[in-house]
Protein backbone atom coordinates (compact mmCIF):
# COMPACT_ATOMS: atom_id res chain seq x y z
CA UNK A 1 0.00 0.00 0.00
CA UNK A 2 1.10 3.51 -0.80
CA UNK A 3 0.27 5.42 1.84
CA UNK A 4 1.35 9.23 2.32
CA UNK A 5 0.49 11.49 5.80
CA UNK A 6 0.98 14.96 5.40
CA UNK A 7 1.71 17.40 8.87
CA UNK A 8 3.38 20.58 9.35
CA UNK A 9 5.45 19.31 11.78
CA UNK A 10 7.65 15.78 12.30
CA UNK A 11 10.60 14.45 14.51
CA UNK A 12 12.62 15.87 16.12
CA UNK A 13 10.17 18.49 16.71
CA UNK A 14 7.79 18.23 20.20
CA UNK A 15 4.88 19.14 18.81
CA UNK A 16 2.46 15.62 19.90
CA UNK A 17 1.04 15.76 16.09
CA UNK A 18 4.59 15.68 15.17
CA UNK A 19 5.49 11.81 17.41
CA UNK A 20 2.02 10.68 16.52
CA UNK A 21 2.45 11.03 12.94
CA UNK A 22 5.79 9.35 13.01
CA UNK A 23 4.15 6.59 15.30
CA UNK A 24 1.90 5.85 12.52
CA UNK A 25 4.11 6.23 9.83
CA UNK A 26 6.84 3.95 11.13
CA UNK A 27 4.16 1.66 12.04
CA UNK A 28 2.79 0.98 8.41
CA UNK A 29 6.34 1.11 6.70
CA UNK A 30 7.22 -1.61 8.95
CA UNK A 31 4.10 -3.29 7.72
CA UNK A 32 5.47 -3.50 4.60
CA UNK A 33 3.75 0.14 2.96
CA UNK A 34 5.19 2.47 0.50
CA UNK A 35 5.05 5.24 3.40
CA UNK A 36 5.83 9.18 2.21
CA UNK A 37 5.53 11.92 4.82
CA UNK A 38 5.24 15.07 3.78
CA UNK A 39 6.14 17.67 6.75
CA UNK A 40 7.65 21.28 6.96
CA UNK A 41 11.50 22.35 8.01
CA UNK A 42 10.48 24.33 11.14
CA UNK A 43 9.47 23.63 14.33
CA UNK A 44 6.49 24.56 16.74
CA UNK A 45 8.56 27.00 18.82
CA UNK A 46 9.87 28.37 15.55
CA UNK A 47 13.30 28.25 14.23
CA UNK A 48 14.94 25.13 11.31
CA UNK A 49 15.52 21.75 12.85
CA UNK A 50 16.97 20.93 9.77
CA UNK A 51 20.21 19.32 11.18
CA UNK A 52 18.63 16.99 13.52
CA UNK A 53 15.52 16.05 10.86
CA UNK A 54 18.13 15.32 8.63
CA UNK A 55 19.56 12.66 10.59
CA UNK A 56 16.51 11.37 11.07
CA UNK A 57 15.58 11.04 7.28
CA UNK A 58 18.54 9.53 5.70
CA UNK A 59 17.39 6.63 8.85
CA UNK A 60 13.95 6.22 7.18
CA UNK A 61 14.94 6.26 3.54
CA UNK A 62 16.71 2.74 4.86
CA UNK A 63 14.16 1.55 7.07
CA UNK A 64 11.41 3.49 6.92
CA UNK A 65 8.84 6.31 5.29
CA UNK A 66 10.18 8.64 3.15
CA UNK A 67 10.14 12.20 4.62
CA UNK A 68 9.56 15.03 2.54
CA UNK A 69 10.62 18.25 4.46
CA UNK A 70 8.87 21.37 2.31
CA UNK A 71 10.75 25.15 3.30
CA UNK A 72 8.59 27.25 5.70
CA UNK A 73 9.90 30.40 7.21
CA UNK A 74 9.34 28.97 10.73
CA UNK A 75 8.75 31.48 12.53
CA UNK A 76 6.57 29.67 15.16
CA UNK A 77 3.77 30.48 17.20
CA UNK A 78 4.67 33.82 19.05
CA UNK A 79 1.57 35.48 17.32
CA UNK A 80 -1.41 34.95 14.83
CA UNK A 81 0.92 36.55 11.94
CA UNK A 82 3.88 34.49 12.27
CA UNK A 83 1.36 31.30 12.45
CA UNK A 84 0.09 32.38 9.47
CA UNK A 85 3.25 32.84 7.61
CA UNK A 86 3.82 29.23 8.63
CA UNK A 87 0.70 28.08 7.40
CA UNK A 88 0.55 29.60 4.31
CA UNK A 89 3.97 28.59 3.14
CA UNK A 90 3.35 25.27 3.79
CA UNK A 91 -0.29 24.84 2.36
CA UNK A 92 1.18 26.31 -1.25
CA UNK A 93 4.07 23.63 -0.57
CA UNK A 94 2.34 20.46 0.36
CA UNK A 95 -0.51 20.87 -2.48
CA UNK A 96 2.46 21.75 -5.13
CA UNK A 97 3.97 18.36 -4.01
CA UNK A 98 0.95 16.22 -3.68
CA UNK A 99 -0.93 17.22 -7.15
CA UNK A 100 2.90 15.84 -8.41
CA UNK A 101 3.49 12.75 -6.86
CA UNK A 102 2.52 9.52 -7.93
CA UNK A 103 -0.70 8.14 -7.16
CA UNK A 104 -1.17 7.23 -3.60
CA UNK A 105 -3.68 4.57 -2.11
CA UNK A 106 -4.12 7.02 1.00
CA UNK A 107 -3.25 10.17 1.75
CA UNK A 108 -3.80 10.99 5.68
CA UNK A 109 -4.01 14.63 6.30
CA UNK A 110 -3.70 16.10 9.81
CA UNK A 111 -5.21 19.13 10.64
CA UNK A 112 -2.00 20.98 11.27
CA UNK A 113 -1.92 23.70 9.69
CA UNK A 114 -5.65 23.81 9.00
CA UNK A 115 -6.77 23.33 5.73
CA UNK A 116 -3.83 21.13 5.17
CA UNK A 117 -6.26 18.67 4.02
CA UNK A 118 -6.35 20.62 0.93
CA UNK A 119 -3.23 19.12 -0.46
CA UNK A 120 -4.95 15.70 0.30
CA UNK A 121 -7.69 16.68 -2.01
CA UNK A 122 -5.47 17.86 -4.72
CA UNK A 123 -3.78 14.70 -4.68
CA UNK A 124 -7.15 13.20 -5.41
CA UNK A 125 -8.38 15.36 -7.56
CA UNK A 126 -5.51 14.18 -10.01
CA UNK A 127 -6.32 10.55 -8.74
CA UNK A 128 -9.43 9.68 -8.53
CA UNK A 129 -8.90 6.27 -7.03
CA UNK A 130 -6.70 7.64 -4.13
CA UNK A 131 -8.84 7.18 -0.44
CA UNK A 132 -8.43 10.85 1.60
CA UNK A 133 -8.59 10.67 5.51
CA UNK A 134 -8.68 13.33 7.45
CA UNK A 135 -7.17 12.97 11.09
CA UNK A 136 -8.44 15.86 12.82
CA UNK A 137 -6.92 17.19 15.95
CA UNK A 138 -8.74 20.12 16.20
CA UNK A 139 -11.61 22.07 14.26
CA UNK A 140 -11.47 25.27 12.56
CA UNK A 141 -13.08 27.54 11.77
CA UNK A 142 -14.64 26.84 14.95
CA UNK A 143 -11.81 27.24 17.36
CA UNK A 144 -11.16 30.72 15.70
CA UNK A 145 -14.58 31.58 16.41
CA UNK A 146 -14.95 30.09 19.71
CA UNK A 147 -12.18 32.52 20.50
CA UNK A 148 -12.49 35.97 19.40
CA UNK A 149 -10.30 35.60 16.14
CA UNK A 150 -12.56 36.03 13.80
CA UNK A 151 -16.35 36.35 14.24
CA UNK A 152 -19.02 34.17 14.00
CA UNK A 153 -21.18 34.33 10.79
CA UNK A 154 -18.92 37.04 9.11
CA UNK A 155 -17.90 37.14 5.17
CA UNK A 156 -14.53 35.04 6.32
CA UNK A 157 -16.21 32.95 8.61
CA UNK A 158 -18.63 31.96 5.89
CA UNK A 159 -16.05 31.44 3.16
CA UNK A 160 -13.80 29.46 6.00
CA UNK A 161 -17.06 27.27 6.15
CA UNK A 162 -18.07 27.20 2.90
CA UNK A 163 -14.28 25.75 1.93
CA UNK A 164 -14.20 23.32 4.76
CA UNK A 165 -17.50 21.93 3.16
CA UNK A 166 -16.46 21.22 -0.22
CA UNK A 167 -13.06 19.26 1.22
CA UNK A 168 -15.20 17.44 2.89
CA UNK A 169 -17.43 16.15 0.01
CA UNK A 170 -13.94 14.86 -1.25
CA UNK A 171 -13.14 12.89 1.98
CA UNK A 172 -13.32 8.91 2.65
CA UNK A 173 -13.53 9.48 6.10
CA UNK A 174 -12.93 11.44 9.38
CA UNK A 175 -11.08 10.09 11.71
CA UNK A 176 -11.39 12.42 15.02
CA UNK A 177 -9.50 11.76 18.79
CA UNK A 178 -12.82 12.00 21.01
CA UNK A 179 -16.72 12.01 20.63
CA UNK A 180 -17.55 15.53 20.79
CA UNK A 181 -14.65 16.44 17.89
CA UNK A 182 -16.06 13.74 15.44
CA UNK A 183 -19.40 15.03 16.14
CA UNK A 184 -18.78 18.32 15.58
CA UNK A 185 -16.89 18.05 12.37
CA UNK A 186 -19.31 15.44 10.88
CA UNK A 187 -22.69 18.01 11.93
CA UNK A 188 -20.74 21.42 10.81
CA UNK A 189 -19.37 19.63 7.48
CA UNK A 190 -20.67 16.67 6.15
CA UNK A 191 -23.29 16.12 3.67
CA UNK A 192 -26.08 13.65 3.98
CA UNK A 193 -24.26 11.57 5.71
CA UNK A 194 -20.97 11.36 3.99
CA UNK A 195 -18.38 11.07 4.56
CA UNK A 196 -18.11 8.69 7.92
CA UNK A 197 -16.07 8.86 10.51
CA UNK A 198 -14.67 7.24 13.77
CA UNK A 199 -12.84 7.92 17.09
CA UNK A 200 -9.59 6.68 17.46
CA UNK A 201 -8.00 8.32 21.06
CA UNK A 202 -4.27 10.02 20.53
CA UNK A 203 -1.77 7.84 22.01
CA UNK A 204 1.55 7.19 23.87
CA UNK A 205 4.18 5.00 22.53
CA UNK A 206 3.98 1.64 24.66
CA UNK A 207 8.05 1.21 24.24
CA UNK A 208 8.66 4.88 26.03
CA UNK A 209 6.69 3.76 28.86
CA UNK A 210 6.85 -0.08 29.32
CA UNK A 211 5.51 -2.06 32.13
CA UNK A 212 6.74 -2.18 35.81
CA UNK A 213 9.49 0.42 34.50
CA UNK A 214 10.00 3.74 36.98
CA UNK A 215 12.62 6.27 35.56
CA UNK A 216 14.94 8.36 38.14
CA UNK A 217 13.03 11.25 38.31
CA UNK A 218 13.74 15.02 36.85
CA UNK A 219 16.46 16.43 37.83
CA UNK A 220 14.52 19.79 38.42
CA UNK A 221 12.76 18.12 41.62
CA UNK A 222 15.86 17.96 42.95
CA UNK A 223 15.99 22.16 43.54
CA UNK A 224 15.02 24.12 46.18
CA UNK A 225 12.08 25.31 45.13
CA UNK A 226 10.48 21.75 43.94
CA UNK A 227 12.42 19.00 46.86
CA UNK A 228 10.15 17.89 49.28
CA UNK A 229 6.65 19.57 47.76
CA UNK A 230 3.57 17.80 46.45
CA UNK A 231 3.66 18.07 42.87
CA UNK A 232 0.17 19.38 40.85
CA UNK A 233 2.16 18.88 37.43
CA UNK A 234 0.52 20.53 33.97
CA UNK A 235 2.69 19.11 31.47
CA UNK A 236 2.79 20.76 27.70
CA UNK A 237 0.83 23.36 26.08
CA UNK A 238 -0.85 26.12 27.72
CA UNK A 239 -2.86 27.81 25.26
CA UNK A 240 -5.40 29.87 23.94
CA UNK A 241 -7.67 26.54 24.84
CA UNK A 242 -7.25 26.26 28.36
CA UNK A 243 -8.34 28.48 31.52
CA UNK A 244 -6.04 29.44 34.24
CA UNK A 245 -7.99 31.60 36.55
CA UNK A 246 -9.53 28.23 38.67
CA UNK A 247 -5.99 27.00 38.64
CA UNK A 248 -4.73 30.66 40.00
CA UNK A 249 -7.51 30.72 42.69
CA UNK A 250 -6.68 26.46 44.03
CA UNK A 251 -2.85 27.39 44.22
CA UNK A 252 -4.05 30.75 46.35
CA UNK A 253 -5.82 28.38 48.69
CA UNK A 254 -2.88 26.19 48.77
CA UNK A 255 -0.30 28.49 49.30
CA UNK A 256 0.42 27.60 52.74
CA UNK A 257 0.90 24.03 52.60
CA UNK A 258 3.06 22.09 50.92
CA UNK A 259 1.60 21.33 47.42
CA UNK A 260 3.43 23.21 44.30
CA UNK A 261 1.74 24.02 40.72
CA UNK A 262 4.59 23.01 38.66
CA UNK A 263 3.94 23.58 35.12
CA UNK A 264 6.38 22.57 32.38
CA UNK A 265 6.16 23.40 28.71
CA UNK A 266 4.61 26.78 27.26
CA UNK A 267 1.56 29.01 25.07
CA UNK A 268 -0.21 31.74 25.76
CA UNK A 269 -1.62 31.48 28.78
CA UNK A 270 1.96 30.97 30.56
CA UNK A 271 3.12 34.38 30.86
CA UNK A 272 -0.52 35.38 31.79
CA UNK A 273 -0.69 32.77 34.52
CA UNK A 274 2.80 34.00 35.85
CA UNK A 275 0.99 37.74 36.43
CA UNK A 276 -2.00 36.32 37.83
CA UNK A 277 0.29 34.61 40.41
CA UNK A 278 2.61 37.10 40.99
CA UNK A 279 -0.35 39.70 41.77
CA UNK A 280 -2.17 37.44 44.28
CA UNK A 281 1.83 37.25 45.81
CA UNK A 282 1.79 33.25 45.65
CA UNK A 283 4.73 31.55 45.43
CA UNK A 284 3.84 28.16 44.65
CA UNK A 285 3.03 28.29 40.67
CA UNK A 286 6.25 27.33 38.89
CA UNK A 287 7.01 27.26 35.34
CA UNK A 288 9.83 25.25 33.52
CA UNK A 289 10.58 25.15 29.91
CA UNK A 290 9.62 22.61 27.25
CA UNK A 291 11.39 19.22 27.46
CA UNK A 292 12.53 16.44 24.71
CA UNK A 293 9.88 14.08 24.21
CA UNK A 294 12.36 11.11 25.15
CA UNK A 295 12.54 13.20 28.77
CA UNK A 296 8.71 13.11 29.83
CA UNK A 297 8.96 9.75 31.76
CA UNK A 298 11.27 11.47 33.98
CA UNK A 299 9.37 14.73 34.50
CA UNK A 300 6.48 12.58 34.92
CA UNK A 301 7.76 10.30 37.48
CA UNK A 302 8.34 13.15 40.05
CA UNK A 303 4.75 13.84 39.40
CA UNK A 304 1.58 13.56 42.71
CA UNK A 305 -0.92 14.18 40.13
CA UNK A 306 -1.22 15.64 36.42
CA UNK A 307 -3.50 18.90 36.13
CA UNK A 308 -5.25 19.76 32.78
CA UNK A 309 -7.26 22.91 32.38
CA UNK A 310 -9.62 23.40 29.63
CA UNK A 311 -12.02 26.47 28.55
CA UNK A 312 -15.85 25.26 28.10
CA UNK A 313 -15.50 26.69 24.53
CA UNK A 314 -12.98 24.10 23.24
CA UNK A 315 -14.94 20.93 23.51
CA UNK A 316 -14.96 19.29 20.40
CA UNK A 317 -12.66 21.60 18.94
CA UNK A 318 -9.23 19.97 21.12
CA UNK A 319 -8.56 17.56 22.82
CA UNK A 320 -5.99 17.37 24.99
CA UNK A 321 -3.49 14.67 24.19
CA UNK A 322 -0.85 15.28 27.14
CA UNK A 323 -3.39 12.69 29.14
CA UNK A 324 -2.00 9.74 27.65
CA UNK A 325 1.84 10.56 29.13
CA UNK A 326 0.03 10.73 33.02
CA UNK A 327 -1.80 7.67 31.82
CA UNK A 328 1.15 5.71 31.12
CA UNK A 329 2.98 6.07 34.25
CA UNK A 330 0.25 5.53 36.67
CA UNK A 331 -0.28 9.46 37.37
CA UNK A 332 -4.00 10.60 38.68
CA UNK A 333 -5.29 12.46 36.92
CA UNK A 334 -6.96 15.88 37.75
CA UNK A 335 -9.07 17.93 35.14
CA UNK A 336 -11.27 21.31 35.18
CA UNK A 337 -13.33 21.54 31.96
CA UNK A 338 -16.54 20.58 30.04
CA UNK A 339 -17.53 16.87 30.39
CA UNK A 340 -17.71 14.95 27.22
CA UNK A 341 -13.79 15.52 26.52
CA UNK A 342 -11.50 12.48 26.22
CA UNK A 343 -10.14 13.31 29.31
CA UNK A 344 -13.62 13.55 30.95
CA UNK A 345 -14.27 10.14 29.23
CA UNK A 346 -11.10 8.44 30.54
CA UNK A 347 -11.34 9.76 34.12
CA UNK A 348 -15.34 8.54 34.00
CA UNK A 349 -14.84 5.17 32.29
CA UNK A 350 -11.13 3.77 34.17
CA UNK A 351 -11.52 6.04 37.71
CA UNK A 352 -7.92 7.39 37.34
CA UNK A 353 -8.54 10.67 38.62
CA UNK A 354 -11.06 13.40 39.50
CA UNK A 355 -13.08 15.52 36.64
CA UNK A 356 -14.24 18.70 37.64
CA UNK A 357 -15.78 21.89 36.45
CA UNK A 358 -14.26 25.23 35.53
CA UNK A 359 -14.60 27.55 38.82
CA UNK A 360 -14.79 24.49 40.95
CA UNK A 361 -12.05 25.62 42.99
CA UNK A 362 -13.05 24.21 46.50
CA UNK A 363 -13.26 20.66 44.51
CA UNK A 364 -9.65 21.13 42.93
CA UNK A 365 -8.52 22.43 46.06
CA UNK A 366 -9.82 19.06 48.18
CA UNK A 367 -9.12 16.38 45.19
CA UNK A 368 -5.41 18.25 45.88
CA UNK A 369 -6.11 17.47 49.71
CA UNK A 370 -7.22 14.20 49.29
CA UNK A 371 -4.56 12.65 47.11
CA UNK A 372 -1.82 14.25 49.28
CA UNK A 373 -3.40 12.57 52.82
CA UNK A 374 -4.40 8.88 51.25
CA UNK A 375 -2.04 7.71 49.67
CA UNK A 376 -4.34 4.60 49.51
CA UNK A 377 -6.35 6.42 47.14
CA UNK A 378 -3.82 7.89 45.31
CA UNK A 379 -2.84 4.08 44.68
CA UNK A 380 -5.94 3.06 43.14
CA UNK A 381 -6.16 6.05 40.96
CA UNK A 382 -2.51 5.76 39.55
CA UNK A 383 -3.51 1.47 39.22
CA UNK A 384 -6.56 2.59 37.10
CA UNK A 385 -4.30 4.87 35.10
CA UNK A 386 -2.21 2.88 33.59
CA UNK A 387 -4.60 0.41 32.77
CA UNK A 388 -6.33 2.89 31.12
CA UNK A 389 -3.46 3.47 28.71
CA UNK A 390 -2.93 -0.15 28.00
CA UNK A 391 -6.63 -0.73 26.84
CA UNK A 392 -7.06 2.44 25.38
CA UNK A 393 -4.40 5.38 24.74
CA UNK A 394 -1.43 3.28 23.66
CA UNK A 395 -0.21 2.49 20.27
CA UNK A 396 -0.03 -0.93 21.10
CA UNK A 397 -4.35 -0.47 21.31
CA UNK A 398 -5.17 2.53 18.81
CA UNK A 399 -2.72 1.33 15.73
CA UNK A 400 -4.27 -1.57 15.14
CA UNK A 401 -7.65 0.47 14.69
CA UNK A 402 -5.91 2.77 11.55
CA UNK A 403 -5.03 -0.83 10.49
CA UNK A 404 -8.63 -2.18 10.08
CA UNK A 405 -9.82 1.53 8.43
CA UNK A 406 -7.27 1.68 6.14
CA UNK A 407 -7.70 -2.41 4.96
CA UNK A 408 -11.35 -1.40 5.13
CA UNK A 409 -11.15 1.75 3.11
CA UNK A 410 -8.65 0.08 0.09
CA UNK A 411 -10.45 -2.96 0.22
CA UNK A 412 -13.60 -1.43 -1.33
CA UNK A 413 -14.39 1.14 -4.02
CA UNK A 414 -14.11 4.88 -3.36
CA UNK A 415 -16.35 7.04 -3.17
CA UNK A 416 -16.71 9.01 -6.15
CA UNK A 417 -15.84 12.91 -6.38
CA UNK A 418 -18.68 15.01 -5.34
CA UNK A 419 -19.43 17.60 -8.05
Amino acid sequence: MRVTIVNLFYPPDLAPSAHLTASLADHRAALGDEVTVVCGKGSYLGGSERREGAARDRGHVVRGPKVIRLWTPALGKANTARRLGDYLSFLIGAVARLLFLRQQDVVIALTSPPYILGAAVAHRLVHPRTRVVLWSHDVYPDAAEAFGTIRPGGLLSRALRTTKRWLLRRVDHVVAVDPAMLSRVLSGYAHDGKPEGSVIPTWEPYALFPEGDRPERWAAYAEPDLAGRFIVLHLGNLGFGHRTDTIAEAAAALADEDVTFLFVGGGERFPELAEEAARRHVENVRFRGYVPKEQTPAVLAGADCALISLDDRSIGIMSPCKMNGSLAMGVPMLYAGPTGTNVDHAITEYACGFSLRQGDVAGLVDAIRRLRSHPDLAAALSKNARRAFEETYSDRSALPRFDSLLEELTSSEPRPLAG
